[in-house]
């Protein structure tokens, strides 16, 4: 049996190969996200350029929005020009929208094709730029739905109406509360809980056919190409089938004349199966074969075999280039078979990922999967600001999620977290006195943790601040290969602190996993709180003042704009810790942390921040920046009580 064309392995081999990824690919996403009463489009649309005046903005969402729904739309300065929203007429989609319901323990899609709008109406458009819109509902299964759009305006800017103040109103506390009740914007949620108190009835569509083919049509398209890619192969070479099977290849008898010598058989390069070479035809072959010839003795000699001159050289050269026939008695010659193994792995491989697969489906239909946000354009992303773990982060973030240690969209009110502890070495220092500060994270095992991942230009970063919210530090221990961290504090004053460790550590499977723990530290003498100082919207920080513009609103994310400026202008910000600048919020009473990440470029010359402020409060704001190669700090005050 001739062997398989090199040309057919190859393609083969391509073929099986591709077969195999795009299965791992369909089927490594079992899960279906979920996304209900989400926001399907809106006038304008998502990320547009408006050149004409405005007077509305229409969201459109899958199905009506909750009376107490809320509102809020933040021109380019930070202010609201929002002025009241009332329901709409509903109108048909631009393109259907998929949502999923768990229904007997499986998920079943909906396809939506009518869009409820809500009609925000706007006061006036004060200047050019980029204006949000920020909104928070329910849906009738009791999911929450929140997230924000935007669009750019630079067109004219007109008048405010006379005697109209920006409003301040946060969202109905019913409505947080109902919101928070089936979870976050990251967190999961059951998707049968039944709708609030609050919640009309929502006219929802009847489900239609999805008309996609499902994971079972995928399942059976792949092994079909899979049997005739197979079927394909074993054409060509059924041997292949014996050798996966153990079965040993034994070449055929054939009946030859007798004669002396070694017997041969023909070569890719000899005559066709069938014909023989006699020793005198072999010695006349051309030029190019003596030169062959030549190499395979110089061959042979190398491995200390005899090689004669004269005619046995050359039915020895004939031997060595060509592989002899099995002879009764003599073993098979050796194959070839890493071609065979290759073919034989991705077939085995093919038929694992499906085995795989569908046990993951099977085991994956009774889970919950995590909420997110339905965007326009059909992109399913977690709603902008949403928080998970005491990190926030912008909308240019990209999809991504964090596992959480619980709490209201705050961390660090825990010293342990996803099976990590922070273990302080110490837990007090006299006051003025610069001493190492040191500590451990260690895992479940309580051994030392020490594969850390870079966050910001750190493995790890120690958020410092007192029990009445002064004295902030942003500090940056170095690791020793026992996992101890140390670094230099020194706190001047007397009283009670907590300290946040801010890290990502990689587990063993090798995924990120981002944390804030906190620990208490106590500095020894007679202890005065300070009072928290009155909300102002401007601060001083060196030779800078700080504006912050915006409105901090409660379970709903906004935009939190700063700008720096100096004596002759505005500051030109640095880049510091790979970003434009850090927020860190901090509750006061049980020290919650919120970790703000801006957006990655600076709009309109100033670090815009997506704060979601988790619940009613005080809260103390510090703003890191860098100017001149020098950090600064500027401090605000929240009042959201």
């Amino acid at each position: 049996m001739r062997r398989c064309p090199r040309t057919t392995v190859r393609v083969t081999s391509g073929l099986l190969a591709l077969l195999l990824a795009t299965a791992v690919t369909l089927l490594a996403d079992t899960t279906p996200a979920a996304a209900h009463g989400s926001l399907a489009m809106s006038t304008p649309k998502a990320d547009a350029t408006v050149s004409e005046p405005l007077t509305t903005v229409q969201l459109y969402f899958t199905e009506q929005v909750v009376p107490n729904a809320y509102f809020a739309v933040t021109a380019p300065g930070g202010t609201r020009v929002d002025n009241g929203w009332s329901h709409g007429q509903p109108r048909q989609l631009d393109r259907p929208v998929r949502e999923y319901f768990l229904v007997d323990g499986t998920f079943q899609p909906r396809e939506y094709t009518t869009g409820f709008p809500a009609v925000v109406n706007l006061a006036h458009l004060p200047a050019k730029g980029r204006y949000t819109v920020s909104y928070l509902s329910v849906a009738s299964d009791g999911e929450a739905v929140r997230g924000t759009m935007s669009f750019r305006y630079t067109g004219a800017v007109t008048p405010a109406p006379a005697g109209w103040r920006p409003p301040t109103d946060q969202p109905d506390p019913s409505l947080v509360a109902a919101a928070d009740q089936h979870g976050h914007d990251s967190e999961p949620s059951p998707a049968s809980a039944a709708p609030p108190a609050s919640a009309p009835p929502a006219a929802a569509p009847a489900p239609t056919s999805d008309g996609g083919p499902g994971a079972g049509t995928w399942t059976a398209v792949t092994i079909a190409v899979a049997a005739v890619l197979l079927g394909l192969l074993v054409w060509r070479r059924p041997v292949i089938v014996g050798r996966l099977l153990g079965r040993a290849e034994r070449t055929p008898q054939r009946a030859r004349g007798s004669r002396k010598g070694p017997k041969s058989v023909p070569s890719r390069s000899a005559a066709p199966a069938g014909r023989t070479r006699s020793g005198s035809a072999t010695r006349a072959r051309s030029g190019a074969t003596d030169r062959r010839r030549t190499t395979v003795v110089a061959a042979a000699r190398s491995r200390g075999e005899a090689v004669t001159a004269g005619p046995a050289a050359t039915a020895s050269s004939t031997a060595l280039s060509t592989p002899p026939s099995t002879a009764p008695g003599d073993e098979p010659p050796p194959v070839d078979r890493s071609s065979n193994t290759r073919l034989a792995l991705l077939v085995g491989g093919l038929v694992v990922a499906l085995l795989a697969g569908f046990g993951l489906g099977r085991l994956g239909g009774g889970e919950q999967p995590a909420v997110t946000d339905a965007r326009p354009g059909g992109l399913s992303v977690p709603a902008a600001g949403s928080a998970v773990d005491g990190h926030q982060h912008p909308p240019g973030t990209g999809a991504h999620a964090h596992t959480g240690d619980g709490g209201d969209q705050v961390a660090g009110a825990w010293v342990s977290a996803a099976g990590y502890t922070l273990q302080p070495v110490q837990r007090s220092q006299p006051p003025g006195v610069r001493v190492d500060y040191q500590f451990r994270i260690v895992d479940g095992n309580r051994q030392p943790a020490t594969d850390f991942a870079v966050v910001h230009d750190k493995p790890l970063h120690l958020i410092v601040v007192g029990r009445d919210l002064s004295g902030y530090q942003h500090l940056h221990p170095s690791m020793s290969p026992d996992g101890v961290w140390t670094v230099p504090l020194e706190l001047p004053r007397a009283g009670d602190y907590r300290l946040y460790a801010d890290f990502s550590v990689t587990t063993a499977d090798g995924r990120q996993l981002p944390l804030v723990l906190g620990v208490d530290h106590h500095v020894p003498g007679v202890y005065t709180p300070a009072q928290l100082p009155a909300p102002e919207p401007k601060a001083t920080a060196g030779p800078y003042a700080v504006s912050m513009e915006g409105t901090p609103t409660i379970g709903l994310s906004a935009p939190i704009v700063l700008r720096v400026a100096g004596a002759s202008g505005p500051a030109q910000l640095e880049p510091y810790l790979g970003a434009y600048g850090h927020l860190v919020v901090v509750r006061e009473g049980d020290l919650g942390y919120v970790h703000v990440h801006p957006e990655p470029e600076l709009v309109d010359g100033a670090v815009t921040f997506w704060l979601t402020v988790p619940s009613a409060g005080r809260y103390r704001a510090f703003f890191d920046f860098q100017v001149g190669g020098k950090v600064y700090t500027a401090d605000y005050t929240l009042d959201l009580s």
